[in-house]
């Protein structure tokens, strides 16, 4: 029997469901923003089916669900988790068709477009603030149904992107400029300034 809690995030739009099992390898994330793109996950295809999903966020033991104005999180919260649970019983899986990649085949497990990753340090200040990221800061935010993905590095400014819960969220520019902006200077003195890839 398969295992399904719900949990708040911060983000008012987005809702947490954790599975008692993992869904996708260590390390990799699905991330879907329409349902066109969202045909290597058949539970994402799945969840864009209910009115008011307008984002799916998956990584190794959690979907974060993201919702429009249509729905209030406390009249479907259950509805949502009972379709998720009841869909992955039935057979129904969290993606197909893997591209696998030889240099890390544990990453790449949808077409390139789904799979969310940091971008390819070029340099050691960039591999530094990439390690300070999953180090301190990707376990808060994955606890709160999110993802922080490393972009660039130019003249001081490090440029982050926000996945899942923490895309949209309204607290998102607070802990990028309190929390990640202030430990990133401190642990890397070529940081001057953190901020946000926008969309």
């Amino acid at each position: 029997m398969l295992s399904i809690y719900a949990e708040m995030t911060p983000n008012p739009m987005a809702m947490k469901f954790v599975a008692d099992r993992m869904l996708l390898p260590e390390g990799a994330q699905l991330e879907f923003l329409k349902k066109e793109d969202a045909s290597s996950s058949p539970v994402a295809m799945k969840l864009f089916d209910l009115p008011f999903v307008k984002g799916v966020y998956i990584t190794t033991n959690f979907i974060t669900v993201l919702k429009n104005e249509k729905a209030m999180w406390d009249d479907v919260v259950f509805d949502v988790r009972d379709y998720i649970k009841e869909f992955m019983q039935n057979g129904g899986k969290v993606w197909v068709k893997p591209v696998v990649d030889a240099a890390n085949p544990k990453v790449n497990v949808a077409p390139p477009a789904a799979v969310v990753n940091h971008t390819e340090p070029t340099t050691d200040i960039e591999q530094k603030i990439i390690e300070m990221l999953d180090q301190y800061v990707k376990p808060a935010v994955e606890n709160d149904g999110g993802m922080i993905l490393f972009q660039s590095f130019k003249n001081g400014v490090v440029t982050l992107q926000l996945k899942g819960a923490c895309s949209g969220c309204p607290s998102s520019s607070l802990t990028l400029k309190s929390a990640v902006e202030q430990m990133l200077k401190r642990m890397v003195p070529e940081v001057k300034e953190v901020q946000q890839e926008m969309a």
